[in-house]
């Protein structure tokens, strides 16, 4: 099997990603979840209260992302992700936390490897956040933290193609006109 063409849907949190994730595997696209938010949910559900302050907690949206885009390379040519590890490695930058080896050797590995494509979409922000229980983030800090999304993708050789806030449609056809090329 040809090697699957992996997009990346990137951003400010509460800019809608995982909207235009669900309209895109709606119109039939294979889409990958973000890693993070399960995560965040599931340590949550066990009690604790801000699991992203946990030691092992971004090898373990590490190991979850990888383990997705393995089980997503089975099934489609063409795949669409929440992120990747490069947005974890700006997690980790924005949290001022060490990047550790496991985070690091995927960051090298899935960047030698090419495995996902140029360009990265990054989700334009749409004026307001909503918090959540795994969102504890204000306007201004998700504007900071989308900067070094940019930073951290442009840093590792991709082109960013700007999805600006719009209708959910404009923005999904958008993103379906650059997977065409």
């Amino acid at each position: 099997m040809t090697e699957p063409r992996r997009y990346v849907l990137t951003g400010a949190p509460g800019a809608g990603k995982t909207t235009l994730i669900e309209a895109l595997s709606r119109r039939g696209h294979r889409v990958v979840r973000e890693a993070a938010t399960d995560i965040i949910a599931a340590r949550q559900a066990q009690g604790c209260a801000e699991p992203w302050q946990e030691r092992g907690f971004l090898d373990s949206v590490v190991r979850l992302q990888r383990r997705r885009r393995v089980a997503a390379d089975a099934h489609a040519a063409v795949q669409i992700h929440d992120r990747s590890p490069l947005c974890t490695l700006a997690l980790a930058r924005h949290l001022g936390r060490a990047v550790g080896p496991e985070l690091a050797g995927e960051v090298d590995r899935v960047t030698r490897a090419g495995i996902y494509q140029d360009p990265v979409f990054l989700i334009g922000p749409l004026g307001f956040v909503t918090p959540t229980a795994a969102r504890r983030i204000g306007y201004a800090e998700s504007l900071i933290f989308a900067q070094v999304h940019e930073r951290v993708y442009e840093a590792y050789g991709h082109r960013l193609v700007d999805v600006p806030a719009g209708p959910v449609p404009e923005r999904v056809a958008l993103i379906e006109r650059h997977l065409a090329l």
